[in-house]
């Protein structure tokens, strides 16, 4: 009896630390699956506002529409196309992959690349040593040898005067 009664208690603690709490299963979408969705669209109302932190009435109703949207099972994109359909392409986050907006994803990454090319070759210009030829001087540069100067002679009598 005694073995019973402690067997049958280290198994109700057992289960006591076992066991979960069980929540039905709720329709309404969170918080958290609304704002992935907001996040990738911009308010129409305030300029580059994501939705999900834009603080005007009208933008909280617009995600009350998402979280309705999503209870009827609408997807992602669906919903994105709503939007874009009532108030144009402008309040997507990330322009559609098409015509003209593939500008937006081609440009930058060719200017960085153009960019890095020309810093490259400056830097490796500016390391490079010169190369200095033997007798390359103020005289051939002006075509006079230094005999015939005028002025390097007097300046050469003058230190040998000097000493």
């Amino acid at each position: 009896m005694k073995k019973t009664l402690i067997i049958l208690s280290i198994v109700l603690a057992f289960g006591a630390f076992f066991t979960g709490v069980a929540f039905a299963q709720d329709s309404t979408p969170s918080d958290d699956e609304v704002n992935a969705i907001a996040k990738q669209l911009y308010c129409p109302v305030c300029e580059n506002t994501p939705l999900d932190v834009c603080p005007t009435e009208a933008c909280r109703q617009w995600r009350e529409l998402i979280r309705d949207m999503l209870a009827e099972g609408k997807s992602e994109q669906e919903i994105k196309d709503y939007f874009v359909a009532n108030y144009g392409a402008r309040v997507l986050a990330e322009p559609p992959r098409k015509g003209f907006n593939w500008f937006v994803y081609i440009v930058p990454p060719v200017l960085i690349l153009i960019g890095a090319v020309i810093l490259f070759n400056s830097f490796r210009a500016w390391t490079r040593p010169k190369s200095a030829a033997p007798g390359s001087g103020r005289e051939k540069e002006a075509g006079v040898s230094s005999s015939d100067d005028e002025y390097i002679k007097r300046l050469e009598e003058e230190l040998k005067n000097r000493k």
